[in-house]
């Protein structure tokens, strides 16, 4: 069940909001005049869900070149791959 805290609680009771975004991996929600205002959570679940949403992006973008034909065989892809890393060794 997601946490809701209003605009005074975050500022009386900041400390207690850090400790239990980082305990509980979760956001809280914060409300200004009754309403939904922010979303409040620690830098880690942050960049945990930049992370998810940046490979998503990624996943998407590969499914479209599947769909669209560009895509090259894995072994025309690895070999030009291990051409590559010999041309840099030399």
């Amino acid at each position: 069940m997601p946490q809701i805290k209003s605009s005074t609680d975050l500022r009386n009771n900041y400390n207690d909001i850090s400790i239990f975004c980082h305990e509980s991996a979760e956001p809280v929600f914060i409300t200004k005049n009754g309403r939904g205002d922010l979303a409040v959570m620690s830098i880690d679940l942050y960049e945990d869900l930049v992370a998810q949403r940046e490979l998503h992006e990624l996943l998407d973008s590969g499914l479209r070149d599947i769909s669209a034909g560009r895509t090259q065989p894995a072994g025309k892809v690895f070999a030009a791959l291990r051409a590559d890393l010999d041309n840099d060794t030399l």
